[in-house]
């Protein structure tokens, strides 16, 4: 199992003292009090990762997020604590998150960031062109996390893409997304670099407990995407043991939910667009759920998944080529 590394005392004292100066609530982030003219940079507790790398267990998602609602969110969220980024080629907005982090004045050695590429550039050549390109339009000269988008395609040749590029120091680490069953069986028998994390659908009802148990095993970590149900979807939320929850420990549903993620030893990456939502999502920190609470919080678990057509449209997908570079 991976380890975990929290915030010393000494950390956690100072932004107590430091959020009390400021008459502020305690957040996890940076600290700015004018009446000291101080900046203090927290960081948040991470995830010591298969390869020895520290990774933060919660990050700033863009999926479905249009260039300038991207730009903002991520700038948003670095000025609130944030340390992880995630975009993707397909997402169209690795652009507008480049130019987030270039003015929000983080060093970029303080943030995590993370992209995919799409099936379509899976083979070898084009895998090697598309790893050139994420750097560029990110406008960055390495990536902490590259990830294979799908397991469709010539996904064994990107794969060893992904590894020379790490040789070369393109990239720190690679990761999986949406890799079930043989698919990932295939990349750990092939890989010699083994994959950090693999991000699958995953929240309270499809609570991924077979992948857990399979990835655990690798000591490779599962990263939620949908981790509060998906776009639009409220029933996760309603349920009555988060509304109950929430009220015990002064937070929101979807508050707990994420908590619930952070428990299971997964990393999340909600998105959002909303300044309180960005801020909301990264105050989960100051709060455990109980073994009691867990076990009642699995009873909602059919391991269903929303998307469950992604097996179906697997051979589809690397026909939908795009011009990546054709964003804003």
């Amino acid at each position: 199992m991976a380890k975990i590394q929290s915030m010393g005392f000494l950390r956690g004292y100072f932004a107590i003292f430091g959020n009390v100066l400021c008459g502020k609530n305690l957040i996890l982030g940076r600290i700015r009090c004018k009446q000291f003219s101080c900046c203090y940079h927290l960081r948040m507790s991470t995830i010591i990762l298969n390869n020895g790398k520290p990774m933060p267990k919660i990050g700033i998602g863009t999926f479905l997020l249009k260039p300038e609602e991207a730009e903002r969110a991520v700038f948003i969220a670095l000025q609130n604590g944030y340390r992880s980024v995630d975009t993707a080629n397909i997402y169209m907005n690795e652009k507008a998150v480049g130019r987030a982090i270039a003015k929000s004045g983080v060093p970029r050695e303080e943030i995590f960031l993370t992209s995919k590429i799409w099936p379509s550039q899976f083979p070898y050549a084009k895998a090697k062109k598309a790893i050139d390109d994420t750097l560029r339009r990110l406008g960055v000269d390495y990536l902490d996390c590259l990830i294979l988008h799908q397991a469709a395609g010539k996904y064994l040749e990107a794969y060893r893409a992904l590894e020379e590029a790490v040789e070369e120091g393109k990239i720190r680490s690679i990761g999986l997304s949406n890799f079930y069953g043989k698919h990932f069986e295939k990349v750990l028998a092939n890989a010699k670099i083994k994959p950090v994390l693999n991000t699958l659908e995953c929240n309270p009802t499809c609570a991924q407990d077979h992948m857990r148990e399979l990835l655990a095993k690798e000591n490779i970590i599962l990263e939620s995407w949908y981790p509060l149900g998906g776009k639009g979807n409220t029933s996760i939320a309603e349920a009555p043991i988060f509304q109950e929850l929430a009220k015990k420990y002064n937070k929101t549903p979807q508050q707990v939910i994420l908590r619930w993620h952070l428990e299971r030893g997964y990393i999340i990456i909600p998105g959002s667009k909303s300044e309180n939502h960005i801020k909301q999502n990264l105050d989960i920190l100051g709060f455990s759920l109980t073994a009691e609470e867990m076990a009642e919080i699995a009873k909602l678990n059919k391991e269903k998944q929303r998307l469950g057509v992604v097996g179906v449209a697997r051979a589809f997908l690397p026909l939908l080529r795009m011009n990546f570079d054709k964003q804003e």
